[in-house]
């Protein structure tokens, strides 16, 4: 073997291994249990519940946006600031079946925008309420 050929496999041999956050996929999913545990970007699968939702005027580019939050609100309101994440729905006035309230399971890249955590065109699933015994 060729000298030069002799000490590229050397250093091959002799790097650091690289940590796994840095290997780690850029399409790799994060399933969550709660949004806190949201990351700054990445793709996540989580399951929550609109607690607010805001419709463009008609003079503005269409876009529907609800905040999801784990739990809904109790009776009489929330005492104290919760995590929340945004999905905004590009081009859409309106979202069928997507009501304050309403429980859904949704996917896709967050990000943040103005300090939100926000997901632009989620994949979604609107679940049925929870049922109480």
């Amino acid at each position: 073997m060729p000298k030069d050929k002799v000490a590229k496999a050397k250093t091959l041999k002799t790097r650091p291994p690289v940590p796994a956050a840095v290997t780690a996929t850029p399409t790799a999913v994060t399933r969550l249990d709660t949004l806190a545990e949201l990351p700054v970007r990445g793709r996540v699968i989580h399951s929550g519940y609109v607690e607010s939702m805001t419709i463009q005027p008609q003079q503005q580019a269409p876009s529907f946006s609800v905040t999801i939050v784990d739990r809904p609100a109790p009776p009489g309101g929330r005492r104290s600031a919760v995590v929340h994440l945004r999905l905004i729905f590009v081009g859409q006035r309106r979202v069928p079946g997507l009501v304050a309230g309403s429980r859904l399971s949704y996917e896709g890249m967050v990000a943040p925008l103005d300090s939100v955590p926000t997901i632009f065109n989620p994949r979604y699933e609107i679940l049925p309420a929870h049922e109480k015994h």
